[in-house]
C-alpha cells in the first residue's frame, strides 16, 4: 500500500497528507476516514462517477480511504483526486513510479473533468519538500502553481490524462508560467491630475504612499475624498516579486484569484459599512482570510468610516500594530498576514456640513460629540495622518490647467521607498511604517531644533508612547521625500500638523 501525497490547508499554509486505500472482500461500502468534512465526504459519488465515466475500473466491494494525519481536520473537494488514484493503485492498476508518488490535488467533475481547487499556489510551496518535487494540479491552477521555484508543475484537464502519466503510457509536459518579474505593475485607476485642488490632502496622501502610513480623509459630502482615495493605490509602489506572490497566495486561499492565476498590483479592498467582524479580520469554521488579510501589501478603505459598528473597528487594534491577525477556532489557531495601509473617510458630522461654509450644519454639538465618539481613542491612535478635506471652491473646479499626474508622484515615492529599503536592508522591514522603537532609537537621525520642537510637542500634547513613534515615522518619511537623512525640525513640524483632533 502506497500512499498518494496531497494536502491540507491550514490559514495561508498546506499541511501533508496522505491518502491510503484499502479494498476488501464484503457488502459494498465506500468509507472516508481521517476526519473528513461534508465536501470530503461527497468525494464518494463524485469519484465514483468519475472512473466511471473515464472507462477506469472500479471496485465494487469494500473501499476504505483514509486520510493521515487523522487528527487534522480535511475539508474541500481538492482530495477527489487522489482519493482516486488511490484506489487505482490499490487494485494495482497504477504502479508507484521510480522517483515516487507526484503530490496532487484536484476536484473530480461526474465526466471525469479536473475542476480547480483553492490554495493552489501554498499546494506548490509544500511540494519543494516532498521527495517528487513534482505536483499536479488543475488547469485552471497551473499558472500560480507554476510560480514556486524549483517545483515542476503538471496541469491535468481530466482524470484518464493523469492515468496515462502516471502509467507511463502519455507523459503530461511541465507547465510553464510566467514571471512575475515580467507582470506585476500598478494599478490602472484614477489619475491624481483629474482631482482639482485639494493641494494639501494629495500631499498627505504622497506621505502615507511612501511610508506605508494610515490616513484619515474628513471633510463634507461632496469634497472628494472618495475621489482621492480611488486614486490613492495609482502612487503606490509596485509590488516586488516576493510581495505579489504574498498577496497571490492569500487571494489563492480565499478563492478569488483573478483569471490569469495571480496578483499583479497593489490589492485595493472597500468593504461596505454593514461588513461583520468575522468578514473583516476573518473566520469561519475552517479560518479564511478576510479583508485586512486580503488587503495584504495594499490598501484597505474603509468609507463612511464611524457608520462601522465600534466592535468591528476594534478588531483592527492588533492588526494595524503587529501586521497580522491571530483566528482562533476550537480546532486551533491560525495566522494570516495583514500589512495593510488603512485608508478611512468621514464626513465630520451625522448630516455633514459642520466644516461646510456654505451649508448649514443640523447636528447639535451633542450629535456630532456622539458621532466622533463611534471612532475609539486606541484606533484613532493608530492612524498617522488626519487630513482635513474641504470642500474646493468653483474657481478651483473649473480650472483648466491639470495639477501634477500620478505618474510624477510615484516617481518621488518609488526614490522614497528605495531610501528605506536601503536603509532597513537588515532589519526585516519594508517601509518606515513597520519601524519599530528600537530602529528608530538607532537608525533614526535627528537635528538638534528637531528634538527640540519635539520634546515640546510632546509635552504639550500629551502623545502617547505609540503616537510619539507614530510621528517619528511620518517625519522620516517627508525626510526621505526630500533626500535629507536627517529629521529636520520644518519635517516634525509638518509631521505634527497630521496629529489634528476630529
Amino acid at each position: 500500500m502506497h500512499p498518494i501525497p496531497t494536502a491540507a490547508l491550514m490559514g495561508i499554509e498546506a499541511k501533508a497528507v496522505s491518502v491510503e486505500a484499502d479494498i476488501s472482500n464484503g457488502l459494498p461500502a465506500f468509507i472516508v476516514v481521517g476526519l473528513p468534512d461534508a465536501a470530503v465526504q461527497e468525494a464518494r459519488e463524485r469519484v465514483r462517477s468519475a472512473m466511471k465515466h473515464s472507462d477506469l475500473p472500479f471496485p465494487y466491494t469494500k473501499i476504505t480511504i483514509n486520510l493521515a494525519p487523522a487528527d487534522l481536520r480535511k475539508g474541500g473537494s481538492g482530495y477527489d483526486l487522489p482519493i482516486a488514484i488511490a484506489i487505482l493503485s490499490a487494485m494495482n492498476y497504477l504502479l508507484e513510479p521510480d522517483q515516487g508518488w507526484p503530490l496532487m490535488v484536484g476536484e473530480l467533475a461526474l465526466d471525469g473533468t479536473v475542476r480547480a481547487v483553492q490554495g493552489a499556489l501554498s499546494v506548490a510551496m509544500s511540494a519543494q519538500s516532498s521527495r517528487n518535487r513534482t505536483v499536479i494540479v488543475p488547469k485552471v491552477n497551473a499558472n500560480e502553481a507554476a510560480l514556486v521555484s524549483g517545483v515542476r508543475v503538471l496541469a491535468a484537464e481530466n482524470i484518464d490524462q493523469v492515468v496515462k502519466h502516471l502509467s507511463g503510457r502519455a507523459a503530461m509536459s511541465p507547465w510553464t508560467g510566467v514571471k512575475l518579474e515580467s507582470v506585476v505593475q500598478n494599478a490602472k485607476v484614477l489619475d491624481f491630475s483629474e482631482i482639482k485642488g485639494q493641494a494639501h490632502a494629495k500631499r498627505a496622501l504622497e506621505i502615507a504612499a511612501a511610508g506605508g502610513h494610515n490616513v484619515l480623509l474628513f471633510g463634507p459630502p461632496g469634497s472628494g475624498k472618495t475621489m482621492l482615495a480611488r486614486a490613492f493605490p495609482g502612487i503606490l509602489p509596485c509590488l516586488t516579486p516576493n510581495e505579489a506572490l504574498e498577496v497571490t497566495r492569500i487571494h489563492s486561499i480565499a478563492g478569488v484569484l483573478p483569471r490569469d492565476g495571480f496578483c499583479f498590483t497593489r490589492p485595493f479592498r472597500c468593504p461596505h459599512h454593514t461588513a461583520s467582524g468575522a468578514a473583516l479580520v476573518g473566520g469561519g469554521t475552517v479560518p479564511k482570510p478576510g479583508e485586512i488579510s486580503l488587503a495584504h501589501r495594499g490598501v484597505l478603505f474603509l468609507d463612511e468610516f464611524p457608520e462601522f459598528s465600534r466592535t468591528v473597528l476594534e478588531n483592527l487594534r492588533q492588526p494595524l500594530e503587529d501586521g497580522y491577525v491571530s483566528v482562533s477556532r476550537a480546532q486551533g489557531t491560525v495566522v494570516f498576514p495583514a500589512g495593510f495601509t488603512l485608508l478611512a473617510a468621514m464626513n465630520p458630522c451625522p448630516c455633514g456640513y459642520a466644516s461646510d461654509p456654505e451649508r448649514h450644519c443640523i447636528c447639535t454639538s451633542a450629535q456630532i460629540q456622539k458621532y466622533t465618539k463611534r471612532l475609539s481613542g486606541p484606533i484613532l491612535d493608530r492612524i498617522d495622518l488626519k487630513v482635513s478635506v474641504p470642500r474646493v471652491p468653483t474657481t478651483e473646479l473649473i480650472k483648466i490647467e491639470q495639477g501634477e499626474s500620478t505618474s510624477v508622484v510615484r516617481q518621488r515615492v518609488q526614490a522614497a521607498r528605495d531610501l528605506q529599503t536601503v536603509r532597513s536592508a537588515d532589519l526585516g522591514v519594508g517601509c518606515n511604517a513597520e519601524l519599530r522603537s528600537d530602529h528608530i532609537r538607532k537608525f533614526l537621525v535627528l537635528s538638534p531644533e528637531a528634538k527640540n520642537l519635539l520634546r515640546q510637542a510632546a509635552d504639550r500634547y500629551g502623545l502617547s508612547a505609540r503616537a510619539y513613534f507614530r510621528l517619528l515615522r511620518v517625519a522620516q518619511t517627508i525626510a526621505d521625500l526630500a533626500a535629507d537623512q536627517t529629521i529636520r525640525e520644518v519635517y516634525i513640524a509638518e509631521a505634527l500638523q497630521y496629529r489634528q483632533q476630529i
